[in-house]
């Protein structure tokens, strides 16, 4: 007969594999997502564009005619570094001003957890604790792949390491809105 206690961790295995393998859709889906947005921008300000031009009376070279355009009940165009990056992406170099969101979903949750930490007034966090924080299994593939990206961030100025295997937010890093 089974115990009650490896009956149960049997089943949150199961429930974290299962948690895993969402969040890993969940990220994937909202990469999709923000690529048809940017490419669904580009269309509206090319419609909005050829509008302009095509408009009777429209002069193209007047700067102020496009600030004029009717509101054809579109969300606005949003352009820049709020949209969501693309998994793998290339991971930019930190300026202030510069929202989380050019990053991709998994550099975005290691700064949410750091600035959590920060907030609660606790310490730096190892690539281990961040595996647990997240959900996975504290293996050495998992640790190590958390520890290149944060190492990543860390080359880039999103985050610092005080001390070796130990992260932190860098100095003038700010919420997910944006840096300063």
């Amino acid at each position: 007969m089974p115990s009650v206690v490896g009956l149960l961790e049997q089943r949150e295995l199961t429930a974290r594999r299962r948690m895993d393998e969402l969040r890993e859709e969940a990220d994937r889906i909202n990469a999709e997502l923000a690529a048809v947005e940017r490419e669904w921008n580009e269309w509206v300000i090319a419609r909005s564009r050829v509008g302009e031009v095509l408009a009777p009376g429209g002069d193209a070279d007047d700067p102020d005619a496009a600030e004029d355009l009717p509101d054809r009940g579109e969300p606005p165009v949003q352009t820049g570094p709020s949209e969501a990056a693309k998994p793998k992406s290339v991971v930019p170099m930190w300026r202030a001003g510069l929202a989380w969101s050019a990053l991709s979903v998994d550099y975005q949750r290691i700064l949410q957890a750091l600035a959590d930490r920060d907030r609660l007034g606790q310490g730096p966090l190892t690539c281990q604790e961040m595996a647990v924080c997240f959900g996975m299994d504290p293996v050495p593939g998992k640790v190590e792949a958390l520890r290149s990206k944060a190492k990543r961030l860390v080359a880039r100025g999103w985050l610092a390491e005080p001390a070796s295997g130990r992260f932190t937010l860098a100095t003038g890093m700010a919420g997910p809105g944006g840096g300063s």
